[in-house]
């Protein structure tokens, strides 16, 4: 729970029980799908780590998206296809 809270709920100002349990379920989401965990080898619980991008010319032409999610509280990064 320290987590959801230093990364959410001290970050944002919440107005009501709806927005809570909104903010909630996205963070709960970004947690489990996106956010990259230390014990998971930088693995989400529910997402594999990609394998690693090893050849210098896709190196050269990598191209990463940032999606904010929250206003922006919280940012997904992922590889343009």
């Amino acid at each position: 729970m320290q987590t959801c809270r230093r990364e959410l709920l001290d970050r944002c100002l919440i107005w009501n029980e709806r927005h809570l349990r909104h903010a909630l379920a996205e963070y709960e989401r970004f947690y489990n799908e996106h956010r990259a965990h230390q014990a998971l080898d930088q693995a989400a619980p529910l997402r594999a780590v990609p394998d690693p991008i090893t050849e210098p010319a896709r190196l050269i032409a990598l191209n990463v998206r940032r999606r904010d999610r929250l206003g922006g509280i919280l940012h997904e990064y992922s590889h343009a296809a």
